[in-house]
Order: structure tokens, then sequence, then C-alpha cells
């Protein structure tokens, strides 16, 4: 008999939960496409079968077919200045018409800016870039280098950690709906310890006021035990969310320079403002070797990722560790450009860090007395609610979450479900306050209904 999988990522697309929806919720224009998505796609998890249509995307707004909207708080976190945003098109048409592609062999002006503003608004001496498709090619990238580099080739990356779909990516990754079962055998040396985790502490700790940082300890131990160690790949906040406990990063970082391993941060989800900085490490006062990011850099439009290294990693001038077809894209590099100066121009750093303060008190000051609150955690934009059926066991209340979810998504929201049981939360940097109160009603009444 096989294994059952248990998903970590996402609200499962198979459950009876998600059929009760689709007969209840879909409707009339809407349910011929999910068909014929159905039909013509191959099926996977968290993707087809579908939840819904969408024929417009505008803000914060997702519309289906039927004319239903939906607030849009999880928009696999390329939403940052909200969806369709006008500098942004017109950005993008200007660009099509003045130059609208370059093979790689050629430079253009509007790569080499993209570049040359990565440099300026990463911390330190990360100033080397290489744009890639994908995020999940953007950390594939990361860890070529990391190889050239330091001669070595084992990573050190955590359990339930998701760093891409790609065979390498999915090899450093954590998480059993990417690297378990059909997708073996994965890369040799990839070398995982149990992530930070302080509700729920897998060493068994209260937490970090008496754990002596266990989780950061035990990555200097597979540093030491191991010996040549060539990168520790990770989140540098968890995007489930988990906040990383108080000096962690500095204790990985110091074990990094001490063994001779690079620091590598995925800030594919957190990056460019999303958790209240600019980059989500820089709230734990450390500078990574090499940071990759993704998702919200093409502006929620247009796909494009990069790699950016220190400049003494660019050490790879004699191989090919990315050659994309559109690696140098200009429509794609100006997309992203133009998202960068979107980001400093309204302001939505500091905006991302005001409302994501705001909506943690809201969150934490509502749901005190609710039972099945296990925890509230997160940080800037990009925060969670943990349900549990037991709040001294903490016992995951994985069907729960899914019947809060699906209330949601009634009343005009929708989220994602993080490890089973976590409702998460990521609205867009430019969501409006009074839209901000709304959700948050939302998801408050929607708790307290299942409890």
């Amino acid at each position: 008999m096989s294994k059952k999988i248990v998903h970590t990522e996402g609200e499962s697309n198979t459950s009876d939960a998600r059929q009760a929806w689709l007969k209840k919720s879909i409707g009339p224009r809407s349910a011929p496409l999910l068909e014929r998505d159905s039909n013509a796609f191959l099926h996977q998890s968290l993707s087809s079968p579908c939840v819904s249509t969408i024929a417009k995307a505008e803000g914060i707004w997702i519309e289906d077919m039927d004319g239903r909207r939906y607030m849009d708080f999880h928009g696999n976190s390329v939403h940052h200045i909200g969806y369709g945003h006008p500098k942004l098109v017109a950005a993008i048409k200007k660009q099509l018409d003045d130059l609208p592609f370059a093979p790689r062999r050629f430079t253009n002006d509007p790569a080499v800016e993209l570049a040359e503003k990565i440099a300026e608004i990463a911390p330190g001496d990360l100033c080397k870039t290489l744009f890639t498709t994908g995020g999940s090619d953007a950390n594939e990238v990361a860890l070529k280098i990391a190889r050239a580099a330091t001669g070595r080739f084992k990573t050190v990356s955590f359990w339930d950690a998701f760093h891409g779909a790609g065979l390498g990516a999915a090899s450093v990754g954590g998480e059993a709906t990417f690297r378990s079962h059909i997708a073996g055998p994965l890369l040799s040396g990839t070398e995982h310890v149990a992530p930070f985790a302080c509700y729920r502490c897998p060493y068994n700790h209260a937490g970090p006021d008496v754990c002596g940082l266990a989780c950061a300890q035990m990555v200097e131990y597979v540093l030491e035990r191991e010996g040549d160690v060539a990168a520790v790949i990770a989140e540098p906040m968890r995007a489930v969310p988990y906040v990383p406990p108080p000096g962690f990063w500095k204790v990985v970082r110091e074990a990094c320079h001490r063994h001779g391993a690079l620091l590598i941060f995925d800030e594919i989800p957190t990056g460019l403002g999303k958790t209240g900085k600019m980059f989500a490490f820089e709230h734990d006062d450390v500078i990574p070797d090499i940071v990759t990011m993704g998702k919200a850099l093409g502006g929620g439009i247009l796909p494009i990722a990069a790699c950016v290294a220190r400049r003494e990693l660019d050490v790879c001038g004699d191989f090919a560790i990315g050659h994309y077809t559109h690696e140098k894209n200009p429509v794609t590099a100006r997309a992203a450009l133009t998202t960068i100066q979107i980001i400093e121009e309204e302001g939505l750093v500091a905006r991302a860090a005001e409302l994501g303060d705001y909506a943690m008190a809201q969150l934490q000051d509502r749901l005190v007395d609710v039972p099945i609150v296990g925890d509230i955690r997160g940080r800037g934009l990009m925060f969670g609610v943990e349900i549990v059926e037991d709040r001294a066991e903490k016992t995951q209340g994985n069907a729960r979450a899914e019947r809060i979810y699906y209330a949601c998504l009634e009343a005009g929201l929708s989220f994602k479900i993080s490890q089973g049981c976590v409702l998460t939360l990521s609205p867009p940097l430019t969501i409006a306050k009074a839209d901000l109160d709304r959700a948050l009603d939302i998801v408050v009444t929607a708790i307290k209904e299942a409890a």
C-alpha cells in the first residue's frame, strides 16, 4: 500500500472540502472553464484541478468569470505592488515598442540598469547578478556558484523549506510534496536539519529564552561534522510564516565563516519590502554571501528572478551557470526595474512595516480568547494564524483550518493554508487600510464561527 502524502504547502485541491466548495460556489460561467482546465492540463497538487477562474486582476482584487470578487492575500507572493499597476503597465508597453527582446549574447540598457539598481538596494557587497525566469532556477544558480567558489558540493538546508520545484531546488527543499515519492533520486550531499519553529520546536524546547538556540547550534554541528559543506541555503524568514528567534542568523552566519561555507538566503517570497525591510535578512543584522529574489520582482505581470552574489564570488566565467534564453530580456528587466522604483517612490517598505504591525495587533487583540487559535506570528505584511484543536497540546486543526479557508473565500477573501493549519495572509503592500480592516474582519469572524 502506498503511503498517503501529507501536504504541508497550501490547501489540498483533492479534499472533500474542495469538492463541496466547487458544487456550492462555482457559477455557470466559471464551471465550463474549470472543466476545460482539468481536461487540458496535467494534474498536480496546488494547481489543476483549480479552485476557480480569474477573469480580471486589478489592485488587491481578483474576479472570476461570474463576477465574484476576492481580496487576494496569496497571489503566489508576486503582487507586492498589486495587480496591473498603471505605471508598470505603461513601462512595459513602452519597452515593447523600444526593444522587445535581446539574445543573451548581447547586452541592453534595461538589463544593465536593473542589475545596477539591485546592487544599489542590496546591502554590503552583494553586487554581481544573474537573471533567470524563476526562483527555482535562481536558487540552482546560487548552488552552482557555491560549488565553484568552495570546491565543495554539500549543502545544509531545512526540513519544511521550499526553494523551488526543479531537481536541485527540490533537493535542498524540505517538503514532501516536492521531493518525495516520484521525485527521487535527488542530489547527493543535501543534508537537512530541523528548522526554527518556536511555536512547535522540533527539539521540544519551551522557547528561545531557554533553548540556547538549539536549532542554530545544530546547523554548526552538521557543518563541523561534515567538514566540507559548500553552503547553507535557507529562507531568512520562513513564509509559512515563521520569524527566526533573536540571534539565530548571527549564530549561523558565524558558523559558516568558521567552517568555510557560504550563506545563501532565499528571499523569493519575502524580498522587496514584504516584511517591512527591503530584504527580510535586514531584520537580523546579517548579510549573506548570495541572495536570490523573484516572484514580486516582475511586478505581478512578468516572470523574472535574480541571483545576486558578493563580487569575489564572480568565479564562474569559464562555465555556463544559467545560460537562460531570457537572461537579459529587456521587457522583463524593465518590469523589474519599474517595480523597484514603484516600491521606493510609494514608500511601500515602510508601509508594509506599519500595516503589518497594525494587523498583528488587531489579530492578537481580537483572537486572544479564541481556543482554536494557537499562534499568531509574522513580519510586515506576511502574517499567519495557526489553528489548533487543543491549545495545551497544540493539536493541529487541519480540517478546521480548511473550513475557515472556504468560509473566507465565500466572504470574498483568498489566501493560502501553510503547514496544514496555518492561515497565511500576504496582502499587497499597496492595500488600503479600510480593505485590510475588512479582510481582518472576515478572518476573525470565520475563526470565531469555526470555534
